[in-house]
């Protein structure tokens, strides 16, 4: 019977990239050499992060990614053990952090990672958009969506775009693709848009992990470009174009994801020339603002080639799995055969929800007063943390912190934990050939309440306010 390894400790030093990354391919390359062989088990998640300097939640998720590519299986109550199944098929790593099961047992563990919106009436107006809906429920129930049968949904969310938007002139129904959520649209597009056995794309070096993992899953490889605080470098774009001849480009504009950065019109201008110079459509993420500066989209700039992403997710609601694409021109008829031949169709319920929503006005009105509250939130954060680094925007729910002189990401998320405060640290963000500042993203968790989030930022400011080696080892 094989031996537990319960002091095991591997080098990660080797592996460029997130720590958790970094443990799952150690943990490929050892029981591909026979150094872990079927049967044995591992240390635990608290054991094994304490001796290799890492979060337990760091651990925890090379650990979950191993046992879904079926190379650990976990036992309750005995612990994980190296599997003696075969690999497994399909992604490996969750898009949306749950705690660890231990962590989320735990009084005051507060989740800062992703963003939570606050109820200001959401749930009692879904409530009605669905006594509504059921009111009307007939026959259409019966059949499959087809290609029209959504075009009363997509005429009421035309007024996701309001006067001063600068889509709203010129967008009608017709212009539209209604998918599950921004990811889901990310899915469509990139199915619309690569070919090849092997697409270049490129996206910002700190970039929405979402989308890395939806250009995977479409056989896409993906390059990493220099930002600054407007986002993507257009000269770093036009190099990196020049050498791989990629097919697409992935950036957020109006709010990047995780440094809050915005591109000026001048910074818009420069990236559809790059484009246009190399045949690249743009695929612009605005799930986190909606469409409420004014300044353009690059849907807009660039109308031939521009791809515009919006949801529901961060400003109404997350469950409802409801975007909006607004493709090319002339395009927007390919987007929802990509969509029909994927799911045939949105759900009814799910068009009539939102139908209501927007018909009744209560979309637009929740829209403003959940950003008004993210927004007394912000104010309150930026009080407590006073004098730090920290990039922000006003109706954004999360902050840039870049760390004091001494932290290091990793570090600094390692150290908050065990203070009960969950955290994402620009590892997590960074693409393989990108650059990972010292820095954490806090969201603003508006679904935490208030008095629990005010305590837990303190806790943050108190050990800004210290160095690594002060705290006991």
């Amino acid at each position: 019977m094989p031996q537990d390894i319960p002091h095991w400790q591997p080098d990660l030093g080797a592996f460029k990239g997130p720590k958790y990354l970094a443990l799952v391919r150690v943990l490929r390359e050892a029981i591909r050499q026979g150094n872990l062989v079927a049967g044995q088990r591992l240390p635990t998640v608290r054991d094994l992060a304490w001796r290799l300097g890492v979060t337990p939640g760091t651990v925890a998720r090379g650990y979950q990614i191993a046992t879904q590519e079926g190379l650990l299986e976990a036992a309750v109550g005995r612990g994980t053990f190296v599997s003696v199944q075969s690999q497994r098929l399909g992604p490996t790593e969750t898009l949306y952090p749950s705690p660890p099961v231990d962590m989320m047992r735990q009084d005051g563990v507060v989740d800062l990672r992703s963003p939570m919106l606050p109820d200001v009436g959401q749930t009692a107006a879904i409530a009605r958009a669905m006594a509504a809906a059921a009111l009307d429920v007939d026959a259409r129930y019966l059949e499959y969506p087809g290609l029209r049968r959504d075009e009363y949904c997509r005429q009421a969310v035309l007024e996701w775009f309001p006067p001063g938007c600068s889509m709203h002139e010129f967008l009608k129904a017709d212009d539209l693709v209604l998918t599950m959520g921004g990811q889901n649209g990310l899915n469509l597009i990139l199915q619309c848009c690569l070919r090849g056995d092997r697409p270049v794309v490129f996206a910002e070096e700190l970039a929405y992990p979402g989308f890395r993992h939806a250009a995977r899953r479409n056989r896409a490889e993906v390059r990493a470009i220099a930002l600054d605080e407007e986002g993507m470098i257009p000269a770093a774009l036009d190099a990196a174009a020049r050498r791989y001849n990629g097919q697409l480009v992935f950036i957020t504009p109006d709010a990047q994801n995780p440094t809050t950065g915005r591109m000026g019109l001048e910074r818009r201008m420069a990236i559809v020339d790059v484009a246009r110079r190399h045949n690249l459509q743009v695929v612009e993420d605005d799930c986190f603002t909606a469409p409420v500066t004014n300044l353009p989209s690059i849907r807009t700039i660039a109308p031939e080639r521009g791809w515009y992403v919006t949801s529901l997710s961060k400003t109404i609601a997350a469950g409802m799995r409801f975007g909006i694409v607004v493709p090319p021109e002339g395009l927007a008829e390919a987007g929802r055969l990509t969509a029909q031949h994927n799911f045939f169709g949105l759900p009814r319920p799910v068009t009539d929800i939102v139908s209501h929503l927007f018909q009744s006005g209560d979309a637009m009105r929740l829209r403003y007063a959940a950003q008004e509250e993210i927004d007394r939130r912000l104010k309150m954060t930026l009080n407590i943390l006073g004098g730090q680094q920290i990039a922000w925007r006003e109706g954004l729910s999360f902050i840039w912190l870049t760390l004091p002189l001494g932290w290091r990401g990793s570090t600094f998320v390692r150290f908050a934990e065990a203070e009960g405060v969950l955290l994402r640290s620009a590892d997590e963000y960074v693409l393989q050939d990108g650059h990972a500042p010292n820095a954490v993203r806090i969201a603003l968790a508006g679904g935490v309440a208030e008095d629990v989030y005010r305590q837990a930022i303190y806790r943050l400011r108190d050990l800004l306010n210290r160095q690594p080696d002060e705290f006991p080892v």
